[in-house]
């Protein structure tokens, strides 16, 4: 007969494990509503031992969010070929899946949550926003973005983060149309900077250029052109 014999971890793998059942937890349900109690019987040790590695919730919190964050700015990633409709739904469905799975833990990462005013909490979101706008100008082939292109992706990305967190309030709108509206979005917005900039416009073009006649761009022409 073998009996199975517990490994000890060490101190990274234990802060690494209790900031995976942390994350699990907080995915299910508000930060605010789990317990340190909760958290150590889920990891399976004592409450004083979590403090050991933790100081308190706060910390667990912010580390917790930290590696959302990092697995949410990944999410933007996207090898920078093919059309560029096609890469940006492919963004918006890694984005939505994301969401998604860690509806409450998302919540939480873009409002605050327990740590609502921690710098270190608005340093994450930072963060998100901040990789988001550096994959945008990579997909645009744009290396210093004009002040009116900035604006377009920054505006963009803020209302992904907000048609987002007014989906998990009640999910009445299919997750799927919302992805290509978003997309749609984007050339909307770019759309109507090109009609005030000629290197908007410029851009416009370019983004358009190589699109199939079944792409996001191209659907989005047809949709309004129905409306005529």
């Amino acid at each position: 007969m073998t009996i199975g014999v517990r490994r000890r971890m060490g101190v990274e793998e234990r802060r690494q494990q209790l900031i995976g059942v942390a994350l699990d937890l907080f995915s299910r349900r508000s930060p605010d509503e789990v317990s340190i109690d909760e958290i150590a019987s889920a990891a399976g040790i004592s409450r004083p031992l979590v403090y050991h590695y933790f100081p308190g919730k706060l910390s667990l919190y912010e580390a917790a969010l930290k590696r959302a964050a990092e697995d949410l700015a990944g999410r933007f990633a996207e090898p920078q070929e093919g059309p560029l409709g096609a890469r940006l739904l492919r963004v918006m469905r890694r984005f939505f899946d994301f969401v998604d799975e860690h509806g409450p833990g998302f919540s939480a990462l873009m409002r605050g949550g327990p740590a609502v005013g921690s710098s270190a909490t608005n340093a994450l979101i930072d963060s998100v926003r901040h990789a988001a706008y550096a994959h945008m100008l990579a997909h645009l082939g744009v290396t210093e973005a004009p002040a009116r292109l900035e604006l377009v992706i920054r505006s963009w990305i803020s209302l992904a983060e907000s048609t987002a967190l007014i989906w998990l309030e009640g999910r009445r709108v299919p997750r799927a149309e919302l992805e290509i509206q978003l997309v749609h979005d984007f050339a909307a917005l770019t759309a109507v900077s090109a009609a005030h900039d000629e290197d908007m416009a410029t851009l416009l073009k370019k983004m358009v250029k190589d699109e199939p006649a079944d792409g996001p761009f191209a659907e989005l022409v047809g949709r309004l052109g129905t409306l005529g």
